[in-house]
């Protein structure tokens, strides 16, 4: 799959006036239960949200779903976009869900991290953290408890997190990680990382765009898969469960033209913002 921005270019307009979204494409988290997909029904129109500002916002009603399902849980929330800055998103997430959340606390891997968000967000100092703060006081107080929102961790901090997850006590929400190491390959270490810990991960929102269309998923509602037309994106059809990259093939290979137009504009300006 191809790293591929070409927004980099005024985008170009379509018939009829509709806006174009940008072709990136981005890396996601693996999930190995295969669904058969569905065809969307014909009296709905999901769209694909205009700009950054609206992704977030379907983010942060999905994960307001989601802390609504129940009080423990890990969760996901993915905007795979190249070049995104990560930080702005999720400063803007904090200050969304604290008014319902006060005990909320921001986590970066490293500490540089958190005292960037720190002099980014000097009201909301109190409330980020690195995954090191946080050990800490879990080994002094035999725990955590509250909402966790955890900002791109990598493979090199799969077992902090681990373990942070395993002394708290309440819901974590981690906004574009990539816990999987694809070094490990598939190894008995992968396998076991798949099956146990990995494997727990619940996806709250995901925008993904791919190398064909886009993929996108809205908790409660199902996975929902978008081909990439000449003249703009087109919901193809849904999953229940994340859609591997055969099935997506498949879908797309098999869906013929399109049930609706679906564009988005101004998307790489609100990317850069």
């Amino acid at each position: 799959m191809s790293q591929l921005i070409t927004a980099l270019r005024p985008p170009r307009r379509p018939r009829r006036g509709r806006p174009v979204l940008a072709s990136v494409c981005g890396a996601t988290l693996p999930l190995v239960e295969q669904t058969r997909p569905r065809v969307a029904p014909p009296h709905r129109q999901p769209m694909l949200p205009a700009d950054l500002r609206t992704a977030e916002a379907e983010a942060l009603d999905a994960v307001l779903a989601a802390l609504a399902a129940g009080a423990q849980g890990l969760w996901t929330v993915e905007f795979r976009f190249e070049g995104l800055r990560i930080m702005p998103v999720a400063l803007r997430l904090l200050a969304a869900l604290t008014p319902r959340h006060p005990r909320l606390q921001l986590l970066f891997p490293d500490a540089g991290a958190a005292a960037l968000a720190r002099r980014d967000a000097p009201e909301q100092a109190g409330q980020i953290a690195s995954l090191g703060d946080l050990m800490r006081l879990q080994q002094a107080d035999g725990g955590s408890e509250g909402l966790l929102l955890l900002v791109a961790p990598t493979p090199a901090d799969y077992e902090e997190v681990e373990q942070v997850c395993a002394q708290h006590r309440g819901v974590v929400v981690m906004v574009n990680g990539r816990l999987e190491d694809a070094a490990v390959g598939i190894g008995t270490v992968a396998r076991e990382r798949r099956r146990g810990f990995l494997a727990g991960w619940q996806s709250a929102y995901a925008l993904i765009p791919t190398a064909d269309g886009a993929l996108r998923r809205v908790y409660p509602e199902a996975w929902q898969l978008y081909r990439r037309d000449a003249d703009g994106y087109r919901a193809v059809t849904t999953f229940e469960q994340r859609p591997d990259a055969e099935q997506q093939a498949e879908a797309l290979s098999s869906s013929g033209v399109g049930r609706s137009l679906q564009a988005v504009d101004r998307f790489i300006e609100g990317l850069r913002s």
